[in-house]
């Protein structure tokens, strides 16, 4: 089967990981192009290609998909090619009907939902945040429109309720291990044509909270922490903020970055890690003593 991998971020590669343990290796990834990283705004390719690298694989990094844009997209996706299918994990850019039917058997997606629910570029965090607590991993099949096309496999996260909520990157981890397996069975069965794709219910379509740097700063007390529904909702805030954009307060003047909070007793918001302002992390009982 020759394929080409749509994905850029670590979930990505978890999903790589999970292809490749089963003897599949892309003949292309197509990634984001490099970016700044880090306070040094250092130039740097994102983890999927980093991935294909070190073993070897073509990258494509496009600015956009178009046609138009000034990248030799008939050079790289020639017809004559005869590609078998694209698979899309976390790639961050809307891919044009044209590539997508493109392949013999289409393009495929691994989303980290039940869709219809939580369709958008952040169902992962949104879960968290939303306290949706039912979530899982969807292979579609890709159409034209944004996580709209049908669904050809399903499995549930099974998330126990004495672990919710997951801190953001660990449901990162844990829904692309899942959507990498199940990705793995269903791509020989949607080849020999043993799936029947499944319509989505519309009607029951859900959305993706759109996550910026301005939803992160919290207004807290740190001698008074919150109780009750407060505190599990600024639980949840830092939960599905972990890694990015993070949360943070202000205390007299400082900037106090938040690495993880628990609940006390199931009660009272109970901040254990912190990064104050022109500090390393710490915890917050020692800088609140």
């Amino acid at each position: 089967m020759k394929f080409a991998f749509f994905g850029t971020p670590d979930i990505a590669v978890i999903v790589l990981d999970e292809l490749e343990k089963n003897g599949f290796i892309p003949s292309l990834v197509v990634t984001n192009p490099d970016a700044p990283f880090g306070r040094k705004h250092t130039l740097t390719p994102p983890p999927a290609k980093a991935w294909a690298e070190a073993r070897g694989v073509a990258v494509f990094q496009p600015v956009s998909l178009s046609q138009n844009d000034g990248h030799p997209m008939t050079a790289i996706f020639d017809t004559k090619a005869e590609w078998d299918l694209f698979i899309v994990a976390a790639y961050g850019k809307l891919m044009p009907a044209w590539l997508l039917n493109l392949p013999k058997h289409g393009t495929i997606n691994v989303h980290p939902s039940l869709l219809p629910a939580l369709r958008g570029a952040s169902p992962i965090r949104s879960a968290i945040l939303g306290d949706v607590r039912e979530t899982g991993a969807t292979i579609m099949q890709m159409d034209a429109e944004l996580d709209h096309g049908p669904i050809l496999a399903q499995v549930p996260a099974n998330i126990s309720e004495s672990k919710w909520p997951l801190r953001g990157r660990e449901l990162d981890r844990h829904l692309a291990s899942l959507g990498g397996q199940l990705l793995v069975e269903t791509i020989p069965r949607w080849l020999n044509g043993e799936v029947t794709p499944i319509e989505q219910n519309h009607d029951q379509a859900t959305f993706c909270t759109k996550i910026t740097k301005d939803m992160s700063e919290l207004t807290l007390d740190p001698h008074q922490l919150p109780a009750g529904d407060e505190a599990y909702q600024m639980l949840l805030k830092i939960r599905a903020f972990d890694g990015w954009p993070e949360t943070f307060f202000i205390h007299e003047g400082k900037r106090i970055k938040i690495k993880d909070a628990e609940l006390a007793d199931n009660e009272t918001l109970r901040i254990t890690r912190i990064i104050p302002e022109g500090k390393s992390e710490m915890g917050f009982d020692s800088y609140f003593k």
